[in-house]
């Protein structure tokens, strides 16, 4: 346990943030990450794994832990390394023992963990936390998840006797910035399913997640002396509002769940010249996806035709899709998952996400790829935490995957 902790904590404590204003255009957006993925090149190759590479294209780690007996798939683990858009620097995690279920102070910021606010620390009792200093965020996401897979395959490599097929590893970057897995190369990592190791509390089993677009709309609107504007200006910040109040007002993150999807308004800019407007569009069913595509459509023609040229300008592009698309064809590793965690008494959830990881990207690259749990809460911030235990069930449960596998009969 000493070890695993040790790992962990040295992990969150290298500044891995990405930066979403080079997503795409520098691979990885940040030195920091691959500077993480040569020291863990260093730390894999010491451990005993093969095929330890960095394919410098696509800023992911990959490596193996040979099979060690005929008759089992071969099976992929992946978590990314890079963190969230939150101080990230000169992070100092705080280990809270047998937690008893009250605040806890996060060092001297003046910022507790507090049970009022976050009432799913009462699920924690009696468990060892690991908390940031009030700081910065911790890390959890997703270098527990990175701990948890790297801790399993040590613990494979050196326990012999416990017979596995051939397994692959893969630690991307920038997944925190929507593009970590655009270019991941499946037929290189060449596994028949794999898992991301991304969730968060235990008995998470993902694989179904949102249908997901981004709209971005430009608004030009005609600026005139306002003593001298009747009839003649064009205000492009009444357009912006014009257009919010046609959106459907229920159909927004804060008044949905489950499965409903929503048409969110994320980003507002402008002026009476220019405004600009940016909405994430967001639904599980494929069908119910196109209506809200549909509905950003019509509502911005609507607008044009109220004017002599059109006056706003629409760019819609889908992000992610639904991965339940391409698992539900193949549904061995949500089945092998589910009989793990049973054996490890583990109560399953299979709840949908409300968001998208880099498995629902893979998956539609041909690898089904449904999310686990890997620990830790309230992610992104300076209230993250995580609990010690929770991250050895998840690094059990890939052990036991390896083991279920073996002489699986589809």
């Amino acid at each position: 346990m000493e070890g695993f902790v040790n790992r962990f904590i040295r992990y969150v404590k290298k500044n891995t943030r990405s930066d979403a204003s080079k997503a795409g255009v520098v691979i990885p957006s940040t030195a920091s990450q691959m500077e993480f993925l040569e020291e863990l090149y260093k730390e894999l190759k010491e451990i005993g794994l093969e095929d330890v590479k960095i394919n410098k294209n696509n800023a992911f780690l990959t490596a193996t832990v040979p099979a060690n007996t005929d008759n089992a798939p071969v099976i992929g683990f992946i978590s990314h390394v890079d963190t969230a858009d939150f101080n990230a620097e000169n992070i100092s995690p705080q280990i809270c023992e047998n937690y008893d279920g009250g605040d806890i102070a996060l060092g001297n910021s003046g910022f507790v963990l507090s049970p009022k606010e976050f009432p799913n620390l009462k699920n924690y009792i009696g468990q060892t936390l690991i908390t940031t200093d009030g700081t910065t965020l911790l890390g959890a996401d997703d270098k527990a998840g990175v701990c948890e897979i790297v801790s399993a395959m040590e613990y494979l490599i050196n326990n012999p006797q416990i017979k596995h097929g051939k397994l692959r590893i893969a630690f991307g970057c920038d997944e925190e910035v929507g593009v970590g897995a655009d270019n991941f190369d499946v037929e290189d990592f060449g596994c028949d399913f794999a898992y991301t190791m991304d969730g968060s509390s235990v008995g998470e089993l993902q694989f179904e997640c949102f249908n997901a677009a981004e709209a971005k709309i430009d608004i030009l609107g005609k600026s005139v002396h306002p003593g001298d504007a009747k009839n003649k200006m064009i205000n492009a910040l009444t357009i912006s509002r014009d257009i919010q109040m046609a959106m459907p007002l229920v159909c927004v993150p804060e008044k949905t769940e489950c499965r409903e999807g929503f048409i969110h308004l994320i980003e507002a800019h402008g002026d009476v010249e220019n405004a600009s407007l940016v909405y994430i569009i967001r639904d599980h069913n494929r069908e119910l996806f196109e209506d809200k595509k549909n509905t950003v459509r019509k509502i911005c023609e609507e607008i044009n035709s109220r004017y002599d040229i059109d006056r706003v300008k629409l760019e819609m592009h889908d992000e992610y899709r639904n991965m339940a698309d391409i698992i539900n064809n193949d549904p061995r590793s949500v089945d092998i998952a589910t009989k793990a965690m049973e054996n490890l008494g583990i109560t399953v959830n299979k709840d949908p996400i409300r968001g998208g990881t880099d498995g629902s990207k893979i998956s539609f690259k041909g690898l089904p790829t449904p999310n686990i749990f890997a620990g830790g809460e309230n992610f992104h911030g300076r209230f993250e935490m995580v609990a010690i235990e929770d991250m050895v069930k998840a690094a059990d449960l890939i052990v036991q995957i390896a083991k279920n596998a073996v002489n699986l009969k589809y």
